[in-house]
């Protein structure tokens, strides 16, 4: 099967976040179970041609694209993704793309990414690679669906290619004026009320996609069923309700060659199930980088985490004295909102020798906290499918989460009269409850035998992208075989 595969972050040329663990990790997959792929991708500022072994695709250069009234220039760039034969395209427009961010909130964020999205159907054409599916990610690529049906309809090379819009996060909707309308090339008989484009007087990029997109997917299955309830819909949860039937919840894997105690690079000591002891020499180590003491059985709670609304940082606050009162120390790595970042700043001054707070974002440190902590926290107000703590119960380390999207469906509440369960979570997005669950967590985490029981079978589990590789080959059969009909 042939698939394109449009994004805007994937690893290891560029990340913001979960999708491009995701954008680097399922093409991955997918080309093991046999499919051709070509991964489409900006040409950011931070992305070397040089480190990345790119290099300029003669026939695609000096290429021109209208946005609006004005005429835009691009060349192309190719390269392969690392280990795989899988080619990826990287649209070169430094107007737009070399900025010191992948995302802005400049006053043409809509024509960088129209621009993107008119430059992979381009590309396409000029190389005459027919796709099966057009596999789009979140809002910056949700026009394309759009544009194979009204912009280039006409282009019989696109006659069988069916869409597929994966939505990450529908709390990012890209939304712009109603002159983007026609910045895209869109015509603007689809923006009114309640219409196609249209989202409260707005053009919602994310919306035309639900609406166009021949199939639609999300990252968990409790996270597709959430997004159609006021609650977590953010407002999109009516024009979900009319495509639930197109709607599907695939859970993300993680990259099992990056994220593997067994062979992680980045550790002092790897192990394994079988060797589990040794996971204890990462403690000290991280103990010791980050600067805090070593307690005889005290539990060490790491965070890895964008520090956004989103991942409940505020839920910390108003119990951190009494978590501080516990046989318990933390370590939190990442940067993000300042009111978060000062208050991390401040417990870690607080608490010198309970509290380590390190703001930004350390590759290598985060491998060390989530093999030498002994639980994971993830109080997420929202997840729609977390890789944290997948990641920390691939290396025994028991996440503590709030049970939500991704989380409810990877975690499994320990059940101490069943013996059941890989980790600990809660229900109402409160405080109180975080700190009883933390607190229920370091009462089994008492017990030595128990606790280990519970490492391994988070451990235990299968988190690869294989399986969710084949879960999405055949999500990507069925869009085809309708899109053919």
């Amino acid at each position: 099967m042939k698939i394109a595969f449009a994004v805007t972050e994937c690893v290891p040329y560029v990340k913001t976040g979960g999708l491009a663990d995701v954008a680097g990790a399922l093409p991955k997959a997918l080309a093991k179970l046999g499919c051709q792929l070509k991964l489409f991708l900006p040409l950011y500022q931070s992305i070397d041609p040089r480190t990345h072994k790119l290099a300029r695709v003669p026939e695609l250069q000096g290429l021109t694209q209208l946005v609006g009234e004005r005429t835009i220039s691009f060349d192309v760039w190719r390269g392969k993704l690392p280990r795989t034969q899988v080619e990826v395209f990287f649209v070169d427009c430094p107007h737009y793309y070399h900025r010191p961010h992948p995302y802005t909130e400049d006053p043409d964020e809509d024509e960088r990414f129209i621009l993107f999205q008119h430059a992979v159907v381009r590309i396409l054409q000029r190389t005459q690679w027919r796709p099966d599916l057009l596999h789009c990610n979140d809002w910056q690529t949700a026009l394309l669906p759009a544009f194979l049906k009204k912009v280039y309809h006409w282009d019989r090379l696109f006659t069988r290619t069916a869409t597929l819009l994966t939505i990450h996060n529908i709390g990012y909707q890209g939304c712009f004026k109603k002159e983007s309308v026609d910045k895209a090339g869109l015509s603007f008989d689809l923006f009114f009320p309640g219409g196609p484009l249209e989202f409260h007087g707005l053009f919602s990029f994310l919306k035309t996609g639900i609406v166009f997109a021949d199939v639609l997917s999300t990252v968990s299955p409790t996270y597709a069923r959430e997004i159609q309830a006021p609650e977590y819909g953010a407002g999109l949860e009516g024009v979900l309700a009319t495509r639930r039937h197109a709607l599907h919840g695939i859970l993300n894997g993680i990259d099992t060659g990056e994220w593997n105690p067994r062979k992680d690079r980045y550790l002092p000591r790897r192990y394994s199930l079988r060797t589990l002891a040794a996971k204890a020499e990462n403690k000290v180590a991280l103990l010791k980088r980050v600067g805090l003491p070593r307690f005889r059985r005290r539990a060490v709670i790491g965070m890895v985490s964008r520090l956004a609304h989103q991942k409940g940082f505020d839920l910390l606050p108003p119990v951190l004295q009494d978590l501080m009162r516990l046989p318990v120390q933390f370590v939190v790595l990442g940067s993000g909102d300042a009111e978060h970042e000062r208050f991390l700043r401040r417990a870690a001054q607080m608490f010198p020798k309970k509290f380590a707070t390190h703001i930004g974002y350390d590759n290598e440190l985060a491998h060390l906290i989530t093999a030498g902590a002994d639980l994971f926290l993830m109080p997420s107000r929202y997840e729609p499918c977390g890789l944290n703590q997948m990641y920390s119960l691939n290396y025994g380390t028991v996440p503590i989460v709030r049970r939500t999207g991704g989380l409810a469906d990877t975690v499994q509440d320990y059940h101490e009269y069943y013996q059941e369960g890989n980790g600990f979570s809660f229900n109402e997005y409160s405080s109180r409850l975080l700190y009883l669950t933390v607190r229920r967590a370091l009462d089994v985490f008492a017990d030595r035998n128990t606790w280990q029981a519970t490492m391994k079978r988070g451990m235990r589990a299968d988190f690869s992208w294989d399986a969710s590789a084949k879960r999405y080959l055949a999500l990507y059969e069925k869009a085809a075989s309708q899109a053919n009909v």
